[in-house]
């Protein structure tokens, strides 16, 4: 067993080995918006329920590690007060992925990663449409608890309203642990989902994507598609040239097959195989071959 003192450990890796170790986290989705009215939506895994009476959630917006900035969520917080917190199932864990890319102010991380803005009944802050459950809260108070990169923001919130889907409820009205699937977050890359177990996704740390706002509408549009298909469509930060487009369909074979057909959702379906496969260029390089 090794022994370290945290003192001895640059921030980037105490936060690695405490992410690895404590989990899995639970992740808050969380909407905000500027004091000029700019939506913002992002993920944070340092989150838990600390009280039911009074219904307080407690989530922690880091400064960030390479330049010591804050994070939008947390000017938001301070400057409006409210927040929406977004529950994070498996069914929009691509797209809650690709929203937490360092996108500029301003950027609209609805748009980016294709989820829903709908307005809250209580607050200004939107919620996220897909998500299962949806609180509606007030920030009671916030809490630095340093002024380094790394170090947290404890934003103590009170729920005021909660949204639940009623296709996650059972039959005597309570959240069904199946219908729900929830996914929380392990170290690195590594996600946990309740139900089934272990999983990656490629985290948006060193490119921005392009954005489920940049996909073509023939894309968006198709059935064979999903929210998390969009979500691995748009995490690429630029899409395949038309010559590398051409080297792939000469080179093969199989894919010269498929284009031939002219079936549309064959062609999607071949494309979603390499999503499955974690072969996004692939499908991208698929789909604009012929641009259907």
């Amino acid at each position: 067993m090794i022994s370290i003192e945290p003192k001895d450990l640059t921030p980037a890796k105490l936060q690695s080995y405490l992410q690895g170790a404590i989990a899995p986290r639970p992740i808050a989705f969380a909407s905000t918006i500027s004091k000029r009215g700019k939506a913002n939506l992002a993920p944070f895994s340092f989150f838990n329920v600390f009280s039911a009476n009074p219904p307080i959630l407690v989530f922690s917006p880091l400064r960030r590690g390479r330049d010591n900035t804050e994070k939008h969520t947390l000017i938001n917080c301070e400057a409006t007060r409210e927040v929406v917190i977004n529950v994070v199932n498996f069914e929009i864990v691509q797209q809650m992925s690709l929203s937490s890319a360092e996108y500029p102010e301003g950027i609209n991380e609805f748009l980016k990663s294709g989820l829903t803005p709908i307005p809250s009944d209580c607050v200004k802050p939107y919620r996220v449409s897909e998500s299962p459950v949806q609180f509606e809260c007030v920030v009671n108070e916030i809490i630095a608890l340093g002024k380094e990169g790394g170090a947290g923001n404890l934003i103590i919130c009170e729920v005021v309203k909660i949204h639940i889907n009623d296709s996650i409820l059972d039959e005597k009205g309570a959240i069904d642990p199946e219908k729900i699937d929830l996914v929380a977050r392990m170290g690195a890359n590594w996600y946990s989902r309740a139900k089934m177990g272990l999983f990656e996704v490629e985290k948006p740390i060193h490119t921005l994507g392009i954005g489920v706002d940049a996909i073509p509408d023939f894309v968006k549009q198709s059935p064979v598609f999903k929210g998390n298909d969009l979500g691995k469509l748009g995490n690429i930060n630029c899409l395949p040239t038309n010559e590398e487009i051409d080297i792939f369909v000469n080179q093969n074979f199989v894919i010269k097959g498929v284009l031939s057909s002219d079936d549309v959702l064959t062609i999607h379906q071949k494309a979603k195989e390499y999503l499955d496969n974690s072969d996004t260029i692939s499908a991208w390089k698929l789909l604009l071959a012929k641009g259907i």
